[in-house]
């Protein structure tokens, strides 16, 4: 691909402290982004949160997508559950319904819908979770991309639904040999410095790649990138990595569908 050709979408997480909203942290963000994604009502989220995200969102101009995890704020949606399938579909159709109300409130609409921390992880390896998030989506509207790890089953589940996807891949996670998320549990799981992240978010532009943990290369091959709006010195990371890219020539461009 010539590089006059290369763009990318920049998507955090957001929503989801509300003391990043009273501080400003989360508008700072903002400026480097092109897509957010909400959280609405289950690991994290609330009337006052959600408004108020679509609100600074759409003064950024950024698509807004849903950010729906398992109803589990103890936990922040990050320790993986066991529940029926059924339940994580009612689960995801009612968080995105409540975001998508906010949203048509506010004169805005959803453009895709992208699942949280363990329920995430879980769909991709495991087909039957990732079938129920896309029931739910579903339930509530097809017309919305659906976020998924690059490289992942839970992508090729997401088509069969019959959803357009978007491969993701995070500037600020580290990854593993077969190319999944190197687990939080261990001390490097989170690149928190911003030229690493830059250049890492550069190398999956520019190679469709990263170098995992243990030192290999593995393939990722991606349409949005994602900074963690909770990793600490978030605003700094994202401004990094967008500034490294547009440097590069990459055009940033929302997901947002035509």
């Amino acid at each position: 691909m010539k590089r006059a050709d290369l763009k990318m979408d920049l998507n955090c997480d957001m929503g989801e402290l509300p003391e990043a909203l009273a501080d400003g942290t989360q508008e700072s963000l903002m400026a480097s982004l092109t897509s957010v994604n909400i959280a609405c009502g289950g690991h994290a989220g609330d009337e006052h949160t959600m408004k108020t995200t679509v609100e600074q969102a759409l003064r950024w101009k950024l698509a807004i997508g849903a950010h729906p995890g398992y109803p589990d704020r103890a936990n922040f949606g990050r320790l993986e559950l066991k529940l029926p399938a059924k339940e994580i579909a009612d689960s995801v159709y009612d968080q995105v319904r409540a975001l998508a109300e906010f949203a048509a409130r506010c004169s805005a609409r959803l453009t895709h819908v992208k699942p949280h921390g363990a329920l995430y992880n879980q769909a991709v390896r495991n087909r039957e979770i990732a079938w129920a998030i896309a029931e739910g989506v579903a339930r509530w509207g097809r017309d919305v991309v659906l976020v998924g790890l690059a490289g992942s089953p839970m992508l090729a589940v997401f088509r069969e639904a019959g959803f357009i996807v978007a491969a993701e891949a995070f500037a600020d996670r580290r990854y593993e040999a077969d190319g999944t998320l190197r687990s939080r549990k261990f001390a490097d799981a989170l690149i928190r410095d911003s030229a690493e992240a830059g250049r890492q978010a550069l190398s999956i532009v520019e190679r469709s790649a990263v170098i995992a943990s243990d030192g290999s290369e593995v393939a990722v091959d991606a349409q949005t990138i994602c900074i963690h709006g909770d990793t600490p010195g978030a605003p700094e990371i994202a401004a990094v990595v967008a500034r490294t890219l547009r440097e590069a020539g990459v055009r940033l461009e929302t997901l947002a569908r035509a």
